[in-house]
């Protein structure tokens, strides 16, 4: 392992490995790390693939990465600073892991969640965009590091020994991206999620996590551009986290350490106007997202370390690894300094690691003297909306009661997957607000879907303040009025499978797609509803929140796996060109509408006719959301004179009066899902037919003759 880590750093393939007693075999093994690895440490950071040489997995996970804390007396400081990162931004998991090699127990070690396809899966709902792991491929220095600094020129070569790409493809949007960063700051809120990248500027700061882009090399962070087409921080690598690497950095050349009171009272707005740390500089420049940095650092040393939450967490964590750290002899520190690593400060090669706890208290105190952090922020208060349930498509009002304040801004999405929407909010008697200068702000907005997620931000000349003070991470929910449609009510109406050369997706790809119909005059909200393409697993896809179907009306969900957007709708599945099954079902299982079909023929749909009614039946020229029929059921009935009906509604019986020149008649009722629940022929051509239609349920039915007169019929019970 030694040789290949010096080597290409390749695998080595374990002829076993076993995680928690369930055994692979063929896993790949290697080392991994840069100051943390030496080729003396018996306990060296180990990266374990168990689908390197085949497909494997354990409960999901593919890749195992550990840590070994060789500059952590406390063992715990990666752990707890992921434990506090997660209440704030999308981050990594982290927890604790035992390594044998060979039978032989090598030591504890910090087990982190890679950043891979099933992560970004997880977290931005895509994982086939451009990411980067913002690491130097040569060795880092003060002129040679991932601080999205443009450099001369367009050629990305230039960048090729800064960042890592993981991605297929990524380094024009990589140059594009320093290019706005360093040159066009005003821009960046449209390049990258800036409430990320605040989140984990104030998280760096306050926890002194300088390994990072915080300190002297703008590394361990990965970089991923979302369907929003926004690049988006992923933190990485915290063992060194709470001054465990004390190398700040300043302009282009300083690499002076820290001392721990430096630590104590390093300044939130260090690299303010560092053109090296340009991110940094662009926050500090920008009145409103300092403010908004400012009130993300403040949250985060109230919530975690003013209220001494982190001591309390800390307390568990090394409750929990106590046993595996006192047994374990290849520890880069004694079980002693381990007991007091929150306490006491350890010489670590030549600088000093300071107790996790010596750094953070008196940091807190330092913190909350700052000018920044004394300013005093709006209150933001009883936030309502008017109505509490507005229908879907409708226009209501978000109000809330904010003093102190020359700025208020409600941020809102309708689809998980998008980026907050922000709009003013005012006090001006226009905006359903009340009296105008009563401190009580509103905003109209349209509810376009089932859900509405929102946060409000308010600022003055000094501060700024989120409520939820957690968010864009945290937010409010918004639910509307919604009716859960019936069978009958909603139906697959029209789908192709074989999708050759007609109608395109956004994307320009001749895509499978589904044309769903409402039959009522009240338009639905399909959220809670499922699409499957197998009946043994009915809530295979669900419908997202945006996802609305109109009176009377037509919405197709393109069945390709793609990402649902705010105004287009996609399935995970695919259409089979051989037949399969396809159900459309509620939260609660029952079932709207389904239909199992064969074997489909190329741009020849399948669909109900009469529309949104009728049986199905194939479709030569599709109908993608327009009439299957060139009447429908009302016009067939009104024209028709060869069926006649009575009585209508009926109970038990109805009459059915054919005249026809057909030697032969058939006559079918079928239910308004299309199924068949009477069939007869009869001779006559012209004559009265008693059905008896005591079995049928209450509903709305269908009859038809020979297969092209219909009439609707109605039984009461």
């Amino acid at each position: 392992m030694d040789t290949a880590k010096y080597g290409a750093g390749g695998y080595i393939m374990a002829q076993l490995v076993k995680v928690n007693g369930v055994l692979y075999d063929s896993a790949g093994v290697r080392y991994k790390g840069n100051s943390s690895y030496d080729s003396t440490y018996l306990k060296n950071p180990i990266h374990i693939s168990l689908s390197e040489f085949k497909s494997q997995n354990y409960q999901g996970v593919k890749n195992i990465k550990l840590s070994n804390q060789y500059a952590d007396p406390s063992i715990i400081r990666e752990v707890l600073s992921y434990d506090i990162l997660k209440n704030y931004m999308d981050c990594p998991r982290a927890n604790f892991a035992q390594l044998y090699i060979n039978g032989n127990y090598i030591g504890i070690y910090t087990n982190d969640e890679s950043i891979d396809n099933t992560y970004l899966s997880d977290r931005f709902y895509s994982n086939n965009n451009v990411l980067f792991k913002c690491n130097p491929v040569v060795n880092p220095s003060v002129t040679t590091k991932c601080n999205l600094r443009y450099q001369i020129g367009l050629d990305s070569t230039a960048y090729f020994n800064y960042y890592d790409l993981k991605s297929y493809y990524g380094w024009n949007e990589l140059v594009a991206l320093c290019d706005t960063v360093t040159n066009s700051p005003a821009n960046i809120g449209s390049a990258m999620d800036m409430d990320r990248w605040l989140w984990m500027l104030s998280f760096d700061n306050i926890l002194v996590n300088l390994d990072s882009y915080e300190g002297a090399f703008c590394q361990n962070y990965y970089l991923y551009k979302d369907n929003t087409l926004r690049f988006n921080p992923i933190v990485w690598d915290l063992n060194m986290s709470f001054g465990g690497f004390p190398f700040l950095g300043s302009g282009a050349a300083s690499l002076a350490g820290l001392t721990v009171t430096n630590m104590q009272q390093l300044s939130p707005t260090f690299h303010s106007a560092d053109v090296y740390w340009p991110v940094i500089k662009d926050v500090m420049s920008n009145p409103m997202y300092k403010r908004m940095y400012i009130a993300h650092a403040r949250t985060i040393t109230n919530e975690m370390f003013a209220s001494n939450f982190y001591q309390t967490r800390a307390t568990q964590l090394q409750t929990v690894v106590d046993t595996a750290v006192a047994s374990d002899a290849n520890n880069f520190f004694t079980y002693s300094q381990f007991q007091t690593g929150m306490t006491t400060n350890n010489l670590v090669g030549s600088y000093t690691v300071p107790g996790i706890g010596n750094l953070m208290s008196s940091r807190v105190t330092y913190l909350q003297s700052t000018t920044d952090f004394m300013a005093v922020p709006p209150v933001i208060t009883t936030i309502t909306s008017n109505p509490a349930a507005p229908l879907v498509t409708t226009s209501f009002t978000i109000t809330a009661h904010v003093s102190n304040t020359n700025t208020v801004m409600i941020g809102y999405r309708f689809l998980k997957t998008d980026k907050f929407i922000r709009d003013t909010m005012y006090d001006d008697g226009l905006h359903n607000d009340g009296i105008a200068g009563d401190s009580i702000y509103g905003a109209d907005i349209t509810m376009s879907s089932a859900r509405m997620q929102y946060y409000i931000y308010a600022e003055n000349a000094t501060a700024g303040i989120f409520s939820p003070e957690r968010a864009e991470h945290e937010f409010y929910e918004l639910l509307a009025n919604t009716t859960t449609p019936t069978a009958g009510q909603l139906v697959i109406n029209e789908f192709l499978a074989f999708n050759f050369s007609g109608h395109v997706n956004e994307y320009g790809t001749s895509a499978d797609w589904i044309e769903l119909y409402n039959n009522t005059t009240t338009p639905f909200s399909l959220f809670g509803l499922y699409l499957s393409d197998i009946y043994s697993n009915p809530t295979k896809w669900a419908f997202p929140e945006t996802a609305v179907i109109p009176a009377n009306g037509y919405l197709t969900v393109w069945a390709d796996q793609h990402i649902s957007t705010a105004n287009v709708v996609h399935t995970n599945f695919n259409l089979s060109v051989t037949g399969e099954q396809l159900m459309l079902s509620d939260s609660t299982g029952n079932v709207l509408d389904s239909i199992s079909f064969g074997l489909q023929t190329a741009d020849i749909s399948i669909g109900r006719c009469p529309n949104g009614v009728g049986p199905f039946t194939a479709l030569p020229t599709p109908t993608y959301e327009a009439n299957n029929c060139n009447v429908g059921v009302n016009e067939l009935g009104m024209r028709n004179e060869e069926l006649g009906i009575f009585p209508n509604p009926a109970n038990t019986f109805i009459n059915v009066i054919i005249s026809s020149k057909e030697k032969e008649n058939t006559i079918k009722i079928y239910s308004v899902l299309g199924e068949v629940v009477f069939q007869s022929t009869i001779s006559n051509q012209q004559s009265t037919i008693k059905i008896n239609i005591s079995s049928l349920t209450a509903g709305v039915y269908y009859i038809c003759v020979n297969g092209k007169d219909y009439k609707r019929v109605e039984v009461i019970k």
